[in-house]
């Protein structure tokens, strides 16, 4: 691959300068990582080398190996799942790594979820069976009380036999109970039967490869989480192998496992009553007037409390205590479970959160493709998994990156970086691509690929300007991963209401259902952030460590705010109330907006809980909701409101105009000299102009993270505020750093803000067309005088080739009028590198395929070249239209973005190339005033 060049405009004046001026030295962390799909595990140590050679090349900094299904025809290469010799594999892996500097992580089984051959039917996934008889008084049951559902039979044990009366009785009847056979009478009365057995969901590992097949384990008890742990160690310890970086788990998928079979027990130990005695209210879906009876939801609150803290406690925290006690760390996908999402990112080392589809920003330029889905990771729920790396004081939020967000061989690296802004927006500073399959070398083109796209790999065409892409990333993440998060408020989870408010009896929080599992929530999270704050979500567990100091809430993470918004909420616990007072009374500021906490959660000892909460509830001011209103508490002080942009004017923060003025999105974060921030233009419109921040900022430095510019900025102060110039189109990115203190020239060189003069270059004819890389190969220079797709020149393998073709043109330009020039390249599909007068000018990857070019260009004849790479659908649509069989692997294979087995025979041919004219702008440097 030729040496990427970009236009960064340093001149070197003293080594103090560039020091200053450099970027943060990027840790492997820094560099994107990726999840490295082992098909059926079938590697070997040549191709292993060969992969990651590629992958470091590339600039890829770390892989997480998952292995799964294999291909088809390929079972004699397949390894088993920690056998000897997939343990060589691994620990070459490993080796390889060291010398590449490339951090090797891995999942803790195959597939998903955690399951396999070491997991007996006992320690499998649980779930309840719950049975009903009717008695009057004076009968005895007949039939035999065992599972009616043939398959759970032979492995549901029974739990408990219990009977209600229609008197109010109840009465526990699983010791009377002998060869299954019920040796009781009814007494007087109707009676109401119901047995619970412990039975099996009989989930198998999905995706398991070769030595992973086998149930899913029982994530809730502790027994079969260290079972399922203890064939880990046996593997590793017995042979000496070193323990992975970091072990991984992706989302719960746990489908249907609401039981365990202690659950009973640990419901009376934490929830002060016995839950058997309610079986008929945990049962119960009667709705009156909409509603279900309060009793019930109550009790199902509580039941759902359980499951999380037992998932919590028995399986992540003990799986990350053992990857502890081994030497590595955990990093985990806590979405998709029933538990508090925040106490459970928490719990592990690194929180990991998913993008899955693409997000409308209309962003100018942007191609749109037919053929995608929408992304339900929005703002709201990406950042769960930094809220909880944020308060918990973890340095890492990672995030699975790019799951489908179109279909396979459609995804322009154009199309990535809106999505990656989100993530990076949202907290997230540690991508995971989803993902790269590892593919031999003698491998047929499309080499080996897993089912769902985005296909980050040498097999795909993007792979040619990935690096640029790469160091982007690279780019961004240099800077946050460094300092500390710094949002403006902390936000309330109402975790009661949502388990008290939701439907059914199991409540998992995934990604595709968020909507209509917190929509009250998700409303106030968006109207917080469009009056210009940020905002870390806590639970009511990390309120209860919180502290107040100098007016700022600190988390037991060591992360400062200077307030605490309670949204709408209905259910708090009376000692989260009272912590909350306690806050204010030590200077804290609280917000409730719209009303006061009303109620307390669950149902156990309620009435004696409900007086505490009255009594402390007692404390708070009167207030009326429809008008804003501090009201001092010895040190600190209540604000009230219904109007957020009213109220939270109240408090300590100051809005970003960057947001409420100009719609741009951005994280900032503190440092010892002072801040930076990431600011993104995910919208249709840019910026060009002063905006204040809304932290002092005597300096400001920009740094540019597609070309690796940057430059001090213009900064002013007006109204006791620091203000910044700052020029961003539609689609673009930007770092700023701020500065407690003066910088001048001998530290930094001056940002060059650029006018566009009203008069361009339209670089309308004399082009000529050739392929430097094709398949099928296509000889030949083409005459097209205008920048066209490729598809539309006189050749049979035009509309279905993939690769690169050389666009050229040579230009003549008179004395040059102009401080600077920019080489507009319009409507690229998809990326290209460009050259001019024999040198690299840069790669332009995405919108808005612009390059600053002033410096290679000359007065007289310059030589443009411009070599686009397209995108594989073309060619994969013909294979499919002749037949050829590429689909070659196991379970799945192959799918569209439904998971259905469409193909791609019916696709329209899709533009290549250079689609539009392209233009040379000369452009002025400005001097803001």
């Amino acid at each position: 691959m030729k040496k990427i060049l970009f236009p960064i405009l340093l001149f070197l004046i003293s080594v103090t300068f560039v020091v200053a001026q450099e970027w943060p030295v990027a840790r492997p962390e820094a560099r994107p990582s990726t999840r490295w799909w082992w098909l059926g595990s079938a590697v070997d140590k040549a191709n292993l080398t060969y992969n990651l050679e590629q992958y470091a090349k590339a600039g890829i900094g770390g892989v997480e190996i998952t292995p799964i299904y294999g291909v088809q025809g390929n079972d004699a290469n397949d390894i088993s799942f920690l056998s000897p010799q997939w343990m060589q594999m691994l620990q070459h892996t490993q080796n390889e790594g060291k010398r590449l500097n490339i951090t090797i992580d891995m999942n803790t089984g195959t597939g998903w979820p955690y399951g396999g051959p070491s997991v007996s039917v006992e320690d499998a996934a649980t779930r309840a069976i719950f049975q009903e008889y009717a008695l009057q008084g004076g009968e005895q049951l007949a039939e035999l009380i065992e599972p009616k559902d043939e398959q759970q039979r032979p492995v549901a044990k029974l739990s408990r036999l219990m009977a209600y009366s229609d008197k109010g009785q109840t009465l526990n009847l699983t010791n009377k109970i002998k060869n299954g056979k019920l040796d009781w009478i009814a007494p007087q009365g109707k009676w109401r039967l119901i047995a619970l057995f412990n039975g099996k969901t009989f989930q198998l590992v999905k995706r398991a490869a070769p030595g992973g097949e086998g149930y899913v384990m029982n994530h809730l008890s502790a027994k079969a989480v260290d079972n399922y742990l203890s064939n880990f160690d046996k593997t590793f310890t017995t042979n000496k192998f070193s323990y992975p970086h970091t072990f991984f788990n992706d989302s719960y998928e746990v489908y249907e496992s609401d039981w365990t079979p202690e659950l009973l027990d640990e419901f009376a130990r934490r929830r002060g009553y016995k839950l058997e005695n309610y079986f008929p209210e945990l049962l119960d879906t009667t709705l009156m007037n909409g509603k279900r009876p309060e009793k019930t939801v109550r009790i199902i609150s509580d039941y759902r409390e359980t499951l999380s803290e037992l998932l919590k406690e028995n399986f992540t925290r003990r799986w990350t205590a053992w990857a502890h006690r081994n030497g590595s760390i955990t990093r985990n996908q806590a979405h998709g479970s029933p538990g508090n999402l925040i106490d459970l990112y928490a719990s592990v080392d690194i929180p990991e959160c998913e993008g899955f589809g693409l997000s409308e920003f209309n962003i100018e330029g942007l191609r749109k493709d037919s053929l995608t889905r929408h992304n339900d990771s929005d703002l709201s729920m990406l950042k769960y998994a930094s809220s909880a790396a944020h308060i918990s004081g973890k340095p890492f939020t990672s995030s699975e990156t790019f799951t489908w967000l179109t279909e396979h061989f459609r995804t322009s690296l154009s199309q990535c970086k809106p999505d990656l802004d989100l993530l990076f927006i949202s907290g997230v500073n540690h991508v995971f691509f989803h993902g790269t399959p590892y593919s031999p070398r003698e491998a047929e083109w499309p080499g080996w690929l897993f089912y769902a796209s985005v296909n980050m790999s040498p097999t795909n065409t993007i792979w040619r300007d990935a690096p640029a892409f790469f160091e982007y990333i690279t780019r961004c993440q240099s800077f946050l991963q460094k300092g500390k998060p710094d949002c403006d408020f902390l936000l309330y989870l109402p975790i009661y209401d949502m388990w008290q408010e939701q439907p059914g009896r199991l409540l998992t929080f995934d990604i595709h259902k968020m909507k209509s599992r917190a929509p009250k929530f998700i409303e106030t999270v968006n109207k917080i952030t469009e009056c210009g704050y940020d905002v870390d979500y806590i639970s009511d567990d990390f309120i209860r460590t919180a502290r107040c100091h100098n007016g700022r809430i600190i988390t037991s993470g060591g992360a400062g705010y200077k307030a605490l918004i309670v949204p709408a909420v209905h259910l708090m616990p009376e000692d989260v109330l009272r912590k909350i007072v306690q806050l204010v009374k030590e200077g804290a500021d609280i917000v409730f907006m719209e009303n006061f906490p009303e109620d307390i959660p669950g149902f156990g000892n309620l009435e004696k809980r409900r007086q505490t909460f009255k009594n402390v509830r007692s404390e708070l001011p009167v207030t009326l909701f429809s008008e804003t209103r501090a009201t001092t508490m010895q040190k600190g002080r209540i604000i009230t409101g219904s109007d957020y942009t009213l109220t939270l004017a109240e408090c300590k923060a100051i809005p970003e105009e960057m947001k409420t003025k100009y719609g741009l999105q951005y994280i900032r974060r503190s440092e010892t000299d002072g801040y930076h921030y990431f600011i993104s233009a995910l919208q249709n419109t840019g910026v060009d102009g002063w905006l204040t921040l809304s932290v002092p900022a005597k300096s400001t430095v920009i740094y540019d993270p597609v070309t690796g510019a940057s430059g001090m900025a213009k900064t002013r102060q007006l109204n006791g505020k620091s203000q910044i110039y700052l020029q961003l189109r539609s689609g673009e990115s930007v770092i700023v750093k701020t500065y407690n203190d003066i910088k001048t020239e001998s530290d930094f060189k001056q940002w060059v803000y650029f006018t566009e003069q009203p008069v361009s270059l339209s670089l309308d004819h004399g082009w000529t067309l050739r392929f430097t890389d094709s398949e099928p190969a296509i000889n030949g220079t083409f005459p097209i005088d205008r920048t066209v797709s490729w598809t539309t020149i006189n050749h049979p393998d035009a509309t279905r080739n993939s690769g690169t073709a050389l666009y050229a043109v040579d230009v003549t330009l008179p004395a040059l009028k102009a401080d600077d020039w920019i080489l507009d390249l319009g409507d690229v599909r998809e990326s290209a590198r460009v050259r001019i007068n024999g040198e690299e000018a840069g790669i332009c990857w995405a919108v808005p395929f612009r390059l600053s070019v002033g410096k290679y260009l000359k007065e007289g004849i310059n030589r443009i070249e411009i070599e686009v790479t397209n995108l594989p659908a073309n060619r994969i649509a013909d294979y499919e239209q002749r037949g050829v069989n590429w689909r070659i692997f196991k379970e799945i294979n192959l799918v569209d973005l439904n998971y259905k087995q469409t193909g791609y025979a019916h696709w329209e041919t899709m533009p290549s190339g250079l689609n539009s004219p392209v233009k040379l702008i000369p452009v002025d440097k400005l001097n803001p005033l």
